[in-house]
């Protein structure tokens, strides 16, 4: 009978997993899995309604900044699409002089930077993918190798930017600051974005690519007509992006991306580091005759940005908020939490099966937001719930929690071939770029950047050698223990 309680508690979480496989709007899908996390605490957990509202309404609370993050950040987002600040970056990129063998290097070093100056991995990539596949073909380079490289190098703001939706949403979960994330997590990422460009060098070399450059200023006049007119219906920033390469901005526009960038690593408020985006771009933009009046960037600007966060990101996460109160109420996620408990023997131990429990969520909900706002809470409650510790050292642990959601969701979702992101990224790269068929599967051919993050950050966490990537190491034991090995202790 507990078994079957137990699963009827779960049973909200299949329906909101079920939705998502199905193809509903994660938005949808929350609102219907909140309702039926309703109906189930009422009628098997015997939780009354007032009572589940009230903890609702209290997680919905709990994310609150994290909510007036999102509308600054796609303000931003806009701000440097705008204005020209990721144009720049690309043509600075292109500048360097490409040849086949390094084409996929510096479109992923290109996409890392762009993606975090936009907040977006999708966007980076419909943006980067005309630019980086024509010419890869111009200079006779790998064109596989060069979409895992543009898909790779698109996923790294998405885990580690300032202004994305997927850093601010599995922070506001856990209860982390997005600055302390960032910091905590910055060598490690770093580490893995060097270790990953180098592979993509390497690779070209023993490809035994052509090393001829070639005059990458022409690569825009090479996209045909044809590939702006499909980015205008699937991603139409891309090809505002687009015309900036093509026109060109001053390289000084990149400055707005090193001041955020620089606040950030300073640890300033996430606040003054994105206020200073938005101010830094408009004032250099007056200069550089991208913008325009107060009352543009008010309304193009500032009211795109707010709107866009609003219309879509905000509600989701308040329903889902929502929906994790309703859950933790009922203590739903229990059973899965003695398990991943009964399987750790030390505090790493739990935090790796956390890890490894983001990954397979990923997995069966197919999309990286449903795995961060449904996992999130879970991993969350397996930490409070077990773990005793310092405020400080449990803080640590919520950061890991945070890096497992957002890193096992964006790069995870370039491993599963059956993944929305993959669909979307096969759809981009055969609309831009028709001569050669791509398949999700030939994304995990070289996404090096992929597998060294997921397998790095699984292994270092299992096996506690993240002690050797500064700042990334976790509290261990004896600063923090399983609850259930310090009653053991006390008896002894």
């Amino acid at each position: 009978m507990n078994f079957v309680t137990g699963l009827l508690k779960f049973s909200p979480v299949f329906v909101l997993a079920g939705l998502m496989i199905s193809g509903q709007d994660a938005l949808i899908a929350a609102f219907l899995a909140c309702v039926v996390a309703f109906v189930v605490a009422g009628l098997v957990a015997k939780v009354k309604f007032q009572e589940a509202l009230d903890a609702a309404m209290n997680s919905v609370s709990h994310i609150l900044v994290a909510l007036f993050i999102l509308m600054f950040a796609y303000a931003m987002a806009e701000a440097f699409m705008s204005y020209g600040v990721g144009a720049s970056i690309i043509n600075i990129a292109l500048s360097l002089g490409v040849t086949a063998k390094s084409v996929a290097c510096v479109g992923f070093v290109c996409c890392a930077l762009l993606s975090v100056a936009t907040g977006t991995s999708w966007g980076t990539f419909a943006a980067c993918a005309p630019i980086f596949l024509w010419l890869s073909h111009i200079v006779d380079g790998n064109v596989i190798l060069t979409v895992c490289a543009i898909a790779g190098g698109a996923c790294f703001g998405d885990n580690i930017g300032l202004i994305s939706d997927t850093t601010i949403v599995s922070s506001g979960i856990q209860g982390v600051e997005v600055i302390h994330r960032i910091r905590h997590q910055g060598v490690w990422s770093i580490s893995c974005l060097v270790l990953a460009a180098i592979c993509f060098f390497v690779a070209g070399i023993f490809m035994g690519l052509p090393g001829e450059t070639v005059n990458a200023a022409n690569v825009m006049a090479e996209i045909p007509a044809d590939v702006f007119t499909f980015l205008s219906e699937e991603r139409p920033a891309a090809v505002s992006l687009l015309e900036q390469v093509a026109s060109g901005v001053p390289i000084y526009m990149v400055i707005p991306l090193v001041l955020v960038i620089g606040l950030a690593v300073a640890g300033f408020n996430t606040f003054i580091c994105i206020g200073s985006g938005l101010v830094s771009s408009y004032v250099l933009g007056l200069v550089a005759g991208t913008a325009g009046s107060i009352q543009s960037f008010l309304d193009d600007i500032v009211y795109v940005g707010f709107e866009g966060a609003g219309a879509w990101v905000i509600i989701m996460m308040m329903w889902v908020a929502a929906f994790g109160g309703v859950m933790q109420k009922m203590d739903a996620f229990a059973p899965l939490a003695a398990l991943v408990v009964k399987l750790s023997k030390k505090v790493r131990h739990l935090m790796g099966w956390n890890a490894v429990l983001s990954l397979l969520g990923n997995a069966a909900l197919s999309d990286e937001m449903a795995q961060i706002v449904t996992i999130g809470p879970v991993i969350s409650q397996i930490v409070d719930e077990n773990v005793e510790g310092s405020e400080e050292d449990l803080y640590t642990l919520h950061l890991r929690n945070a890096t497992f959601s957002d890193a096992l969701g964006v790069f995870g979702s370039q491993l599963i071939p059956w993944h929305v992101y993959l669909g979307f990224y096969v759809g981009i790269a055969s609309g831009v770029y028709p001569l050669v068929p791509i398949t999700n599967m030939d994304f995990l051919k070289y996404n090096f950047m992929a597998y060294i993050a997921v397998g790095s950050i699984i292994i270092l966490t299992f096996t506690g050698l993240d002690r050797f990537v500064p700042l990334f190491k976790l509290p261990s034991e004896p600063a923090v223990q399983l609850k259930k090995n310090a009653k053991e202790s006390k008896a002894a």
